[in-house]
Formats: structure tokens, sequence, C-alpha cells
């Protein structure tokens, strides 16, 4: 009937219009509430970092250690980050925003008072320093911050409290909504009802037209599947390449760059009448400058494994493998057999064991850990497996596209990537490759990562 098809419209725009308002509602509490958790650590961390930055001034006064100037720096750049954002989100508060002026003014003066402590220890001036530390200045300026916090402190729980409270409000104009919901879904089961007979007729011809159309679905995903695997394989050829590319930009010219300047620096170095003090800069200039250089090994050696090319594959394996040891702190033990593979195929074996304990230094927590490298008729199987904390497979947190890029390796050479885990129950990493004999290979393969 029009009255009961126009009441359901009716039903329909009231429900959509509250629910609306109730997410709307909802969503702006907890944006707020987002906030204000944010204004509360902020104010807390002011409190905490000039704590640390006391800590670490006392620590230094009683040894004249100098490490304990690098957590003194620290708590201070971490002060002007709480204060940058405690005034961030007071913008739009004059009352409050000029409460945080006073809270800045307090700790600087508390910056300033454990500052002017250390220049006259530094300059040796022992009986003033110790004279500043036994004053009550630095309890009071330090109670003067946490007057100045426990104010935003507390208003921020009063607003936290009222945001709770609109939570609250809202949830319950979201359950009338649902009740709405409901007796329009009861209406909507009426008109149902009515037009079945109706529709009983054109099913079987829309179910047809379905199945074709699923047909015709299916075969476009198939097409498009491999598409995508093709050009999954071509972006790891692509970035592998330009990782080699890189790694030989890297060793040709910033090595030549850094040998010729260490060459210079030897040439300095016999320069006659050099004063002390220049001898003793250029020696720092040198270990500068040889740390550079181990540096610029490092990341040539992650672009490109230079072991795998001049060793071979088991040999790269095993140095691998004895790097992992002792970054976990326990042995990985390695059954490594020879096998038959082309380049490839052996870099993405090597990417593969690296991606897999790298996983596992990060997130295993293992105690025991294997590899095991062997070939069996037609295929060459690699295996990673630990007895960590393992992970549900199903559940992979966003962002974590390690396995995704194991997987596509592997399928890029025709293999069968596997992986098999469970809370508690440790991890193994498992793919197959197709054996093939190094002199057999193609020159151009879709393999590299």
């Amino acid at each position: 009937m029009p009255w009961s098809a126009a009441l359901a419209v009716v039903l329909a725009l009231g429900v959509f219009a509250g629910t609306e308002w109730t997410y709307q509602r909802a969503i702006d509490s907890l944006v707020n509430l987002g906030g204000r958790g944010i204004a509360r650590t902020a104010a807390q961390n002011v409190i905490r970092s000039l704590l640390d930055l006391e800590s670490a001034q006392r620590g230094y006064l009683l040894t004249g250690r100098q490490q304990y100037l690098a957590p003194y720096e620290s708590a201070g750049a971490e002060l002007d980050v709480a204060i940058r954002r405690l005034r961030e989100h007071y913008r739009h508060d004059p009352e409050l925003s000029r409460l945080v002026d006073t809270l800045q003014q307090r700790a600087q003066e508390k910056v300033s008072e454990t500052a002017e402590t250390l220049s006259l220890y530094k300059a040796g001036s022992t009986q003033a320093w110790q004279g500043l530390m036994l004053t009550d200045i630095g309890r009071e300026k330090m109670e003067a911050v946490r007057r100045a916090a426990d104010v935003l402190l507390m208003t921020e729980e009063r607003r936290i409290a009222a945001e709770r409270v609109a939570i609250y409000r809202t949830l319950g104009v979201g359950r009338v909504s649902v009740h709405l919901l409901a007796l329009l879904s009861l209406l909507g089961y009426v008109f149902f009802l009515r037009n079945n007979a109706a529709l009983q007729a054109s099913q079987a011809a829309h179910a047809t037209q379905l199945q074709e159309e699923r047909d015709s679905l299916e075969r476009q995903v198939a097409l498009r599947t491999t598409a995508l695997r093709n050009l999954a394989g071509h972006h790891v050829t692509a970035r592998e390449d330009e990782r080699g590319r890189v790694a030989r930009e890297l060793h040709d010219e910033m090595g030549g760059l850094l040998t010729a300047m260490k060459l210079e620096l030897a040439r300095l170095r016999r320069v006659p009448d050099v004063p002390p003090l220049a001898l003793e800069r250029l020696a720092g200039i040198e270990q500068r400058l040889n740390e550079g250089i181990a540096v610029k090994r490092r990341i040539v050696e992650n672009l490109r494994p230079s072991s795998l090319d001049q060793l071979g594959l088991i040999p790269a394996l095993e140095m691998l493998c004895s790097d992992a040891a002792g970054v976990l702190g326990i042995p990985v033990q390695a059954e490594l057999s020879p096998v038959s593979l082309c380049k490839d195929s052996e870099l993405t074996v090597y990417r593969l064991v690296q991606e897999s304990l790298t996983n596992i230094s990060k997130y295993a927590q293992a105690t025991q850990v294997r590899v095991r490298l062997l070939q069996e008729g037609d295929l060459v199987r690699v295996t990673v497996q630990d007895n960590g904390r393992g992970f549900d497979t199903s559940v992979v947190p966003p962002g974590h596209h390690g396995l995704l890029g194991m997987r596509v390796r592997v399928e890029s050479h025709a293999g069968h990537f596997d992986l098999i885990s469970a809370p508690g129950q440790g991890t193994r990493v498992e793919a197959d490759l197709p054996a093939k004999p190094a002199d057999h290979c193609e020159d151009a393969g879709p393999a590299q990562a």
C-alpha cells in the first residue's frame, strides 16, 4: 500500500539521520578523548623529563662521567616536545594557554638551575655548586612545576569525565535508533512476503544470469591474478637490479672518494711542522672516516650480498647463520647440502633465509633455530624453523609485507611457499624451488629480489 511504503521511507530516513548523528557524536567524543589523553601524557612527560634531567645532573656531579650528559640532553629535548604538544592542544583556550606558559617558565627555571650547577661544576667551583645543591631552590622550582602540571591534569580529568558522559548519552540515542531499525526491518519483511510470489518467477532466470556473470568474473580474476603475479615478479627483479646498481655506485664512487680522503689525510700527516693539536684533529677525522667506510661496506653488503657472488650459496648461508647467531645469542643449526640452482634462485633462497632470521630476531623469542637446505630429486627445499612464540598466520598486522615478499620471490620461480605457525608452537618457513643446473639457467629471470 502507498501509505505503508511512505511510512517505511520516513522511518528509514529517521533511522539514518539518528544513526549518523550518533556516529558523529561518538567520533567527536573519541577524538576529544584521544586529544585529552595526549595532553595528560604531555603534562606527565614534563614532570618525568625534569626528574630525568635532575637524575642525570646528579649522576654527573657524583661521578664526573660524561655518559650522564647524554640522558641530561635527551631529557631537555623531551621536555621541549612535551611543552609544544601542550601548547598545540590548548591553542584555542587562552586561560589554559597562559597556564602552559607558566608551566614552561617554571620548567625553564628548573632547567636553568641544573645548568648553572653543571657550569659551576665544570668550572671547578666545588663550594659554589655544592652550596647551590644544598639550597631548596631546586625543590621549590620542581614543586612549582608540579603545581602547574597538576592543574592541567585535573582539568583534563574533568573534561574526560564529561566526554564519557556524552558518550553514554550518545549510546542511549543509538539504542533508540536500533529499535527503530528493528521496526523498519519488520516492515521490510512484510513487504518481502507480499512480493515474494512475484519474485519467484524471475529467480530462475536471474540465477542463470548470475552464474554466467560469476563464470566470467572468475575467468577475469584468473587472468588478473596471473598478470599481478607477473607484475610482482617484475617489481622484484627491478628492485634487486636497483639494489645492485646502488651497491655498485656506493662501492665505486663513494669508496673511491673515501679512499682518496684517507690518502689526503696521510699526506697531511707527512707535512712538516704540523701542530700537535692539528695532528690530534687529523686522528679524529681519520677515525670518523674509517667509521664511514665501515658504514658504507655494511650498506653495500645489505644491498647485495657479496659473499653470495664470491663464495657461493652454502658459504654465504653459513656466514648469514653465524651472524644471526651472534645477534640472537643462541646457536643457529645449519644443515646445508649442495644444490643445483640458478643464480637468481640462489639469491631468492638467500633472501628468504635472511628475512626469516630477521623476523626471528625481532619477534620469535626463540631458543632454537634450524636452517636446512637440501635437494630432493627435481626440487630444492629450504626450511627455517624456530621454537619461538609463533603467531596466528591468518592475522598479520598491517604494514608487515615480509611474508608476502617471500611468497612473491618463491612463486616468481614457479616454486611453492608454505608458512606453518601457531601461538606458542614456533614457526616454520618452507619453500620448494625447481632444481636447475647453473649452466642451464636463462640469462634473464624474474626472481631477483
